[in-house]
């Protein structure tokens, strides 16, 4: 089995898929455990020296920080944090976030700078490694001091607290605990502010909606373009010159791939008789690329996250400094996760303004793609659940960065709210994939009133293997039925998968 050593080296967002998805082994390196040793050494000899306070070492916590904490009760004051602060409520947390959020708890403390001890990051490792799944609440974190009440429920189990997801069902920690051989950790000064301070919420929210961002994006490219066939629409948009004076990198890129997806259509190459088409078929790459050149953006604001330390207080052992600031606050990630909604939301929109051109009864194609309109009604409905969607995602796109509340006694006067923004981001990816499945639901079903025949190479795959999953309907039938399979397909399917060079 592949093993991955967790190291110095700066990750990116494709390697943490691939670690993830195959469910790779984790293990620390060597050079990180000596960094860990070392940093360790060091925060128990200030602790010793008792020269002066250390925030969340021997203070309280937030407001609480001019208590001192005396030395017998250190770790007694690192299990009441992170008892009194998991405080989540709402939905569970998908499993595959959680994973994440542990890759990403661990990636973070093994830099040195925490003051974790190598058994405590080991049995974050254990957990990652067994498949044993702390469960994590969406509600409940500002995103400022750290996701501090998930993360509070990602560090319970540790104490034998709190609950696992193991093998499809959830169990009291201690249980499981009980049944590996596994005693519960005692923290040691320090720990329990390491393992809560941290933006790994937000940050695994963050690179889940990315990786899935990106393969969205695509498939925004190949269903617009099976509807720019289906339409019978024009390609002297998608011209390179046109982009090229425009200097817009995520449009020429959204071009070429309308130009390739395109290539070899015989269909596309008829002549017209009308000299425009509507801008939602004629401005793709204007609107899809906007929203490639965010989702670009966001990858660097989110891979730089995926690699940085964001406990606090900060340990420098080779500067002999630890430095109480405020690396947990999530505002990069709340901005970039509000950007990020907000590209998401418009490949939504002008998806369904295609949908809506497709059923429409316009360029010969039957009022709501059915024979007999009238008796059937086809594809009218579809279109309404892709519109009350888009509008929902129109909500979802009031930014929650702007927000802000004093908690704390007024000790921490400005948040960041990224958490609510990574749950309503995740919200508005998951509609966007509902709404690009009605729209390729919706072009295949116009193109088959076409001489599909003659669609291009690439067009042809597509629609070859998406009739294998989800029949052209000649008469009405159960149509959320349909609209799950066609939502199945996007899923079970990479873009790329269509293209011959892929």
């Amino acid at each position: 089995m592949r093993t991955h050593h967790i190291s110095s080296e700066n990750i990116g967002i494709d390697l943490i898929r691939d670690i993830v998805a195959n469910k790779i082994r984790l293990a620390i390196s060597d050079n990180s455990m000596n960094r860990l040793i070392k940093c360790r050494a060091y925060l128990d000899g200030r602790i010793a020296a008792n020269a002066e306070p250390i925030y969340g070492v021997t203070t309280g916590f937030g407001s609480l920080c001019n208590h001192s904490i005396s030395t017998g009760d250190l770790s007694t004051l690192q299990r009441n944090l992170v008892m009194s602060h998991a405080c989540g409520t709402g939905d569970i947390v998908k499993e595959e976030i959680v994973r994440l959020m542990l890759f990403l708890k661990i990636q973070s403390l093994s830099y040195g700078h925490s003051g974790i001890r190598p058994e405590t990051i080991n049995r974050l490792v254990d957990f990652y490694n067994h498949e044993m799944y702390p469960v994590i609440y969406t509600q409940g974190s500002l995103g400022a001091s750290g996701d501090l009440a998930p993360l509070a429920h990602l560090g319970l189990p540790l104490l034998g607290l709190g609950e696992l997801s193991y093998k499809g069902k959830k169990y009291p920690a201690a249980e499981i605990l009980k049944e590996k051989e596994w005693e519960p950790l005692n923290l040691a000064a320090k720990e329990g502010l390491a393992l809560l301070n941290g933006t790994q919420f937000m940050g695994a929210y963050a690179v889940y909606i990315q990786a899935a961002a990106e393969d969205l994006s695509l498939w925004a490219d190949l269903v617009g373009a099976m509807s720019l066939e289906a339409y019978l629409g024009r390609m002297e948009p998608f011209i390179d010159q046109v982009h090229q004076v425009r200097r817009q990198s995520g449009q020429i890129r959204a071009a070429e791939n309308i130009r390739r997806i395109m290539a070899g259509s015989k269909l596309v190459a008829q002549p017209k008789t009308y000299v425009q088409d509507p801008y939602s078929f004629r401005c793709i790459p204007q609107v899809h690329g906007a929203s490639k050149d965010a989702i670009s953006y966001t990858a660097g604001i989110f891979t730089n996250e995926i690699n940085a330390v964001t406990d606090n207080p900060t340990l420098f052992p080779d500067d002999d400094l630890i430095v109480s600031a405020g690396n947990f606050h999530g505002q990069p990630l709340a901005l970039a996760l509000d950007f990020l909604g907000i590209a998401l939301a418009e490949l939504g929109n002008i998806s369904e303004r295609r949908i809506y051109r497709l059923i429409s009864g316009t360029r010969k194609l039957p009022s709501f793609l059915v024979a007999n309109p009238g008796l059937n009604s086809g594809f009218m409905i579809p279109q309404y659940t892709a519109a009350s969607i888009v509008s929902q995602n129109k909500q979802f796109c009031t930014p929650s960065s702007v927000d802000s509340i004093e908690s704390s006694q007024g000790q921490e006067d400005h948040v960041s709210m990224g958490a609510n923004g990574a749950v309503k981001t995740l919200d508005i990816l998951e509609n966007l994939e509902k709404v690009l499945s009605i729209e390729l639901m919706t072009a295949c079903q116009a193109l088959d009133f076409r001489e599909k025949e003659k669609t291009s190479p690439v067009l042809s795959r597509l629609f070859g293997a998406f009739r294998k999953k989800v029949d052209f309907i000649a008469n009405d039938k159960v149509m959320f039925e349909e609209m799950n399979k066609a939502r199945a397909f996007i899923k079970e399917h990479r873009p790329g998968d269509f293209f011959p060079d892929s």
